[in-house]
């Protein structure tokens, strides 16, 4: 065996053993985060079990005493365990991995992970997957640290965390490893398949083999569809893409709305808190996250057509308020409840009143499910495997594609690909045109500073000006005043004919491109697209004063090192 095979088997064992240390940890890691939150659904009043008996007077009570307390417990939590005030979720994961920043740090992870499970643990309307996503970054950030003698062993780590994470919640593994590489990483590459198929085949192990958790629900449909049906699941498909934009709408606006409200933000959460125990009184299906609710609106005979709308509307009001105000948790679960209870409501207002015999109220319901989560996470052939996985079903999987792909089409000309892609947005990340661009877009120029370019003050002599473009090997130099303010530059071709003993101040100095401390290498390189000259000044944008230059080569170096680090990133073994 040569030694090229030898260091490539070498390679593939260590990024196995990658997928199976992240994998089986962020497993085990889950099913002590869905079993804490369950314990505590009980202990407080939550789940419907312990509820039962209770007369509704001293139930509200509990609730509301609850839902307030630990909302301000949660918002403390944010306040002082995570560095910028707010909960850590699946958009810090994609701009660590897209970009190559850093992760926030292990504080930060485990307070918001702790702020998730009280906020699920005391009845707070928001999801567990979100979280869950994150807690799987957070192992994979730990597992980072081992010496696996890998490159870009953090990102290969953290997506076997999240995959372990999703497959092990939702025991849906296949969903999982398309879910990280859709919504996560954004490629696919053998290196990276391999350990996040590992990881999430532990997953899958520790839920089904070791613990017997059951799947998030269990559909039996034996029979056929109507030729006309596929036209209404495209119908349900487009009326859910509405649904999902204003579900991210509402979101958007419900932060907003918190921003705006004069109270300090630790106090947020325990004014949500409060306001939903009221709505509770009237609605107590929106208490916790649903699955119960769930569960009950996908199998149909429970709900009405008038209780089901009384509930989608109740829920998506209060799951956006939670968020918004404060509530540290996600919103693939919400999505997918929000999904259910209109899909089992149309199913009874379209197909139930049109058609005479038609396939049933729980496929409408899957289909609904899948068409809200799809456009919120931006993962349609995630959302597309996950009905098979759970279904075990082909004919409820071709419908569930038809209304997923209306769904996406009509979300994505309003909010674009994800709700995910949109917060990256507000932070000024643009991930809609590819990976290469948005790193180049997030990269400045102000790291490739360099002195190549002489600097002389505007009162000096051209004798002193020569010398300096003599010794710096340039043709051109920075004149700056005696503050060090950037004023211009003065070419070679200025200075013919001039004597050494005048004054630089006697040249007309040119102008020309300039950068700042915020020029991205993107910006730069299109900038230099019609320059010519050695370097382009950089400058402070609110000083004025010169800080280097940044020559030519040096950008485009910095752009096609980037370019190939990226592509190495996808195509290595």
């Amino acid at each position: 065996m040569n030694k090229t095979t030898t260091q490539a088997i070498k390679r593939m064992a260590a990024i196995s053993l990658v997928g199976l240390v992240a994998g089986l940890t962020a497993a085990f890691a889950t099913i002590g985060f869905v079993e804490l939150v369950h314990y505590l659904n009980d202990v407080l009043y939550v789940s419907a079990s312990s509820r039962t008996g209770l007369d509704s007077g001293r139930l509200w009570l509990i609730t509301a005493s609850v839902l307030s307390i630990g909302g301000l417990v949660v918002g403390l939590t944010l306040r002082y365990g995570v560095e910028n005030g707010t909960q850590t979720g699946p958009a810090d994961t994609i701009y660590a991995v897209q970009l190559h920043e850093k992760l926030p740090s292990t504080l930060s992870g485990l307070s918001s992970t702790a702020a998730s499970v009280l906020s699920l643990g005391c009845g707070a309307s928001v999801g567990q997957y979100g979280p869950l996503v994150y807690l799987g970054t957070l192992i994979g950030q730990l597992t980072n640290r081992l010496p696996f003698g890998l490159s870009d062993v953090r990102s290969i780590a953290v997506a076997c965390g999240v995959a372990a994470s999703i497959s092990t919640a939702f025991n849906a593994p296949i969903a999982a490893l398309i879910f990280t590489h859709e919504v996560i990483l954004r490629h696919y590459s053998l290196r990276m398949f391999t350990a996040v198929t590992v990881a999430s085949a532990c997953g899958y192990l520790v839920a089904n083999v070791i613990f017997e958790h059951p799947p998030l629900f269990l559909i039996e449909f034996g029979g056929g569809f109507r030729w006309i049906e596929f036209l209404l699941f495209a119908l349900e498909g487009i009326a859910c893409g509405i649904l999902a934009v204003l579900f991210m709408k509402l979101l958007q606006y419900s932060t907003q709305l918190a921003h705006r409200v004069k109270t300090p933000a630790a106090i947020k959460p325990m004014i949500a808190g409060f306001i939903l125990s009221l709505v509770t009184l009237q609605v107590p299906e929106v208490l916790g996250a649903g699955q119960m609710v769930f569960s009950q609106a996908a199998q149909g005979g429970i709900y009405a057509a008038d209780a089901l709308l009384m509930i989608l509307v109740a829920k998506l009001l209060v799951t956006v308020m939670c968020i918004g105000f404060g509530f540290a948790g996600g919103v693939i679960f919400p999505a997918l409840l929000i999904g259910v209870l209109f899909g089992a409501l149309f199913a009874l207002l379209v197909p139930g009143q049109l058609l005479s015999d038609y396939s049933g109220l729980s496929v409408y319901a899957v289909c609904g499910m899948v068409a809200i989560m799809g456009p919120v996470i931006g993962a349609p052939m995630t959302a597309l495997l996950m009905v098979f996985e759970l279904t075990r079903n082909y004919e409820i999987t071709i419908a569930a594609m038809v209304a997923i792909v209306f769904a996406n089409l009509v979300a994505y000309q309003w909010v674009g690909r994800s709700l995910y892609d949109f917060q990256l947005s507000q932070r000024g990340i643009d991930l809609s045109q590819g990976r290469e661009r948005a790193y180049l877009l997030h990269h400045t120029v102000a790291d490739l500073l360099t002195d190549s370019l002489p600097v002389v003050q505007r009162d000096a002599s051209l004798s002193d000006l020569r010398r300096s473009m003599v010794e710096k090997s340039t043709a051109a130099a920075v004149i700056v005043d005696a503050a060090g303010t950037y004023l211009g530059l003065v070419t070679q071709h200025q200075l013919h004919d001039r004597q050494d003993s005048s004054s630089v101040a006697g040249i007309d100095l040119e102008t020309g491109p300039e950068f700042n401390e915020n020029t991205s290498i993107w910006e730069a390189m299109e900038t230099m697209r019609g320059y010519i000259g050695e370097a382009i000044p950089l400058i402070d944008s609110a000083s004025g004063r010169y800080l280097g230059a940044i020559p030519e080569a040096v950008v485009i170096n910095a752009y096609l090192d980037a370019g190939h680090e990226l592509r190495r990133e996808e195509y290595e073994v």
